[in-house]
């Protein structure tokens, strides 16, 4: 099988979880991506609480199924489409998992509740480009989409994953034809987004 797990830390959080130490494996997962991904969730949803609680409900996701990770997919593509479903989640109102399995791992709880107060107090405070606030003008969906190949330079595989029916429940990856599939359709989204951001950013004169 090929490594899809290249990261050192993604490889500790491999080897924790090939050992049976699930608090272990999501306490080095959530230090390595947790503050990545609030930025993911503040930068994509805009809404600081919102966020916050999407993190929680991730924090929960990330423990529940690490154990069943299939490892077909790198970790840090299924942090993002964990927390792709966690929004989604929280803005339909399903708050009900978040921290309720969490409080029997206290560290993973606590850390979860760390990263969640000093990244988003850090990001309050960060100044934005001009071009990133142009973003917001955007559908949330559009938005998503640059920040995941701008941003966070993931492969289009990847991005397929992480926005391929967000709201599904689902612990496995879609098979190679249908993401493949999806990765060409976000590629033709993303060059209509692009073009629609620079006509935005030449109209503010930005460009």
């Amino acid at each position: 099988m090929e490594d899809l797990a290249p990261d050192p830390a993604e490889r500790a959080v491999r080897d924790a979880c090939a050992a049976g130490d699930v608090e272990g494996a999501t306490t080095a997962a959530l230090r390595r991506y947790g503050p990545e991904l609030l930025g993911f969730l503040v930068g994509v949803h805009g809404d600081y609480d919102e966020a916050s609680e999407a993190f929680a409900v991730f924090s929960e996701k990330l423990w529940s199924t690490m154990a069943r990770f299939e490892w077909r997919c790198s970790l840090r593509t299924w942090c993002y489409r964990l927390v792709r479903q966690a929004a989604v989640d929280v803005r339909r109102g399903d708050r009900r998992q978040a921290h309720v399995g969490l409080s029997s791992v206290p560290e993973v709880m606590e850390l979860a509740t760390r990263l969640r107060t000093e990244t988003l107090s850090f990001l309050r405070t960060a100044n934005r480009t001009a071009l990133e606030r142009l973003r917001d003008e955007l559908p949330e969906e559009d938005r998503a989409l640059l920040v995941l190949r701008v941003d966070r330079e993931l492969e289009w595989r990847e991005i397929a994953i992480v926005l391929a029916e967000a709201s599904s429940r689902s612990d496995r990856v879609e098979d190679d034809a249908a993401l493949k599939r999806e990765a060409a359709r976000l590629r033709k989204r993303f060059q209509l987004v692009t073009e629609r951001l620079r006509a935005l950013a030449r109209e503010r004169k930005l460009l």
